[in-house]
């Protein structure tokens, strides 16, 4: 599903229009990059968390030559999904 089709869903079970819907999201989607930003979980009950992890710095390779090199620590975005969830998945 692609964020056009998630708008569609969105407007068909709310009775929005597609326009509101798109906006709706859109405000969600900012409000948890922004959340994110700040270092700060987005947790929605059933569904899951949106976190932060740190990513500890590293060894690597460089496929074309070999060469070892070192790949520096950073913050990366992560989603652990609730275990409602997981279950309705599995």
């Amino acid at each position: 599903m692609n964020k056009q089709q998630l708008v569609e869903a969105i407007a068909k079970k709310t009775g929005l229009t597609k326009k509101d819907s798109a906006a709706a999201l859109d405000a969600f989607i900012g409000a948890v990059k922004a959340s994110l930003k700040k270092g700060k979980d987005v947790r929605l009950v059933g569904f899951g968390t949106f976190a932060v992890r740190k990513r500890k710095a590293r060894k690597g390779r460089n496929p074309r030559t070999g060469e070892v090199i070192k790949i520096p620590s950073k913050k990366v975005p992560a989603f652990r999904p609730a275990s409602e969830l997981r279950k309705l998945v599995g």
